[in-house]
C-alpha cells in the first residue's frame, strides 16, 4: 500500500504539479511616442498579452486605446498615483476619485504609486487603506508598488507597513531598492521575507547598487545583478504559484532617456528600451520552463 501511494505521489509531482500555471505579461508605454494602435500592434507582435499605462486625460485618445486594446486583443492594467503636489486631503480625495474611473475599464488590476517618503505613517496609511477598500469592493486587485519617493522607498520601511496593516498587497520593483540600499541586497533574504509574501505582481527591472536600471541587461557585466533580480522574482512566482494562483502577472519595464543611459551631448541612447524589455520577458519565461 505504501509502494502505491509512493508513486501516486511522484506521479502528482511529475505531471500535475504546476500544471495550468502561466504569466500574464504586460508591456509598459513609458516613453512610447507611437499610436496607440501602433503601439498595441506591436507589443502584440512581440509576445505580450496586455500593457500596464497611465490612463489617458483626453477622451480622443482613450478611445483610441479602447479601439487599439480590442482590435489587437491586449488586457489592460493601469497606473494610479499620489499627486504629492496637492495638500493632504485634496491630494487623497483625488487618489480616490481617479480609481472609480479606471475601474469602469475593468482592469486586470490597477498599480500605484502611493503616497510620499515625506508624510507620516499614518497619512501613507490613510491612502494605502482608501485603496485598498476600493479593492474590496470592486473586486479589482490593487497593488501598492515599492518605489522610491512614495511610502514604499526602502526594505525596512515597507516592512513597518506590512507588519501594521495585513491586506497591504504589493507591486514589487525590487530595482528601486538596488540603488536605495547600494548593494544587490545580498544576505537580506530574511528580511524580504514578508516583502516576498505580500507581492502579487512584479515590475520587472534590473537595478544596481549605483541606479535603478542597467544600460542593457544582456551584457556580461550586469550577469550578477540579472541572476540575483531573477531569483527574487522567481520565489515570488513560485509562492504564488504554490498558493494556487494560476496567472501571475509581470510588467517589462526598463525606461526610455534618461532612465535608459545616453550619451552625453547627442543623448543618444546607449541600448534599446523595447529590446530590453522583450530580452527579460524571455528570460524570465525560459527560466521558469514556459516556452
Amino acid at each position: 500500500m505504501k509502494h502505491i501511494l509512493s508513486i501516486a505521489i511522484l506521479l502528482f509531482v511529475l505531471c500535475g504539479y504546476g500544471q495550468g500555471k502561466s504569466i500574464q505579461f504586460f508591456q509598459t508605454n513609458w516613453g512610447n511616442e507611437l499610436s496607440w494602435d501602433a503601439f498595441c500592434q506591436r507589443t502584440k507582435a512581440s509576445g505580450y498579452d496586455g500593457i500596464e499605462v497611465w490612463f489617458p486625460s483626453e477622451k480622443g485618445s482613450q478611445n483610441q486605446l479602447k479601439v487599439a486594446l480590442e482590435k489587437h486583443g491586449l488586457v489592460v492594467a493601469f497606473l494610479n498615483g499620489t499627486n504629492r503636489s496637492l495638500p493632504f486631503e485634496e491630494g487623497l480625495e483625488a487618489y480616490k476619485k481617479h480609481f472609480y474611473t479606471l475601474i469602469e475599464w475593468k482592469p486586470v488590476y490597477i498599480n500605484c504609486h502611493t503616497g510620499s517618503d515625506f508624510f507620516t505613517f499614518e497619512q501613507n496609511k490613510a491612502f494605502i487603506d482608501a485603496a485598498n477598500k476600493i479593492s474590496k469592493e470592486s473586486g479589482i486587485p490593487i497593488y501598492h508598488e515599492t518605489h522610491r519617493g512614495r511610502f514604499s522607498y526602502n526594505l525596512p520601511g515597507t516592512n513597518a507597513y506590512l507588519h501594521e496593516i495585513p491586506d497591504l498587497n504589493l507591486t514589487l520593483d525590487i530595482s528601486h531598492w538596488m540603488v536605495v540600499h547600494e548593494s544587490l541586497l545580498q544576505g537580506k533574504d530574511t528580511i524580504l521575507k514578508d516583502v516576498v509574501n505580500k507581492s502579487k505582481h512584479i515590475h520587472a527591472r534590473v537595478g544596481h547598487a549605483e541606479g535603478p536600471q542597467v544600460n542593457d541587461p544582456e551584457a556580461p557585466e550586469w550577469r550578477s545583478a540579472l541572476d540575483r533580480h531573477m531569483d527574487i522574482w522567481e520565489s515570488v512566482i513560485r509562492k504564488e504559484w504554490e498558493n494556487g494562483r494560476d496567472v501571475f502577472t509581470i510588467t517589462t519595464e526598463f525606461g526610455p532617456p534618461n532612465y535608459l543611459p545616453a550619451l552625453p551631448y547627442t543623448q543618444i541612447p546607449v541600448a534599446d528600451q523595447w529590446k530590453a524589455n522583450v530580452f527579460i520577458m524571455k528570460a524570465i519565461k525560459e527560466r521558469l520552463s514556459l516556452e
